[in-house]
């Protein structure tokens, strides 16, 4: 996969975790595609760790619930890491 498909993967992967979490979460569309562009690293590495089954091509299932399982978890880190400093 190309790097602007990566990209775009990665924004619209966290856009996603985004809507699926509840509650707000900080931080605009640069942030978004941070973690999602992170997430989709982690699931990927997750993903062929576990699975044997990788981030590969742009329009696999796979590969997008990869991307949003691992933009979910980068999210819920993140949350807790700007909870823990704002005290």
């Amino acid at each position: 996969m190309g790097f602007l498909a990566f990209l775009i993967l990665g924004l619209i992967a966290g856009a996603i975790a985004k809507a699926i979490l509840p509650g707000r979460q900080g931080g605009g569309i640069l942030i978004t595609l941070v973690l999602g562009v992170v997430g989709a690293l982690l699931g990927g590495f997750i993903g062929s760790a576990l699975f044997g089954v990788g981030i590969n091509e742009f329009f696999s299932l796979s590969t997008w619930l990869l991307a949003i399982g691992g933009a979910i978890i980068v999210l819920l880190v993140y949350g807790m890491i700007a909870k823990r400093s704002a005290r």
